[in-house]
């Protein structure tokens, strides 16, 4: 799953969108790119999922 978040501008922001993904799935491979947004993510949590969480946390994602 591949993601956009307008709102990722540092290298905090990515360790919040990581460790929310991580709560979601310890297992959840998460690729992180901080200057374009992109968030890359492969995981057992249904991309729903993934979404209300990042929602919830304050990083609302659209799709990449």
């Amino acid at each position: 799953m591949k993601f956009r978040i307008e709102n990722m501008t540092c290298g905090g922001c990515a360790r919040s969108v990581t460790a929310t993904i991580k709560d979601l799935d310890e297992n959840a491979t998460v690729s992180i790119d901080v200057a374009t947004k992109l968030v890359d993510v492969e995981s057992t949590a249904s991309e729903s999922e993934i979404v209300a969480a990042l929602t919830e946390d304050g990083f609302p994602p659209v799709a990449a």
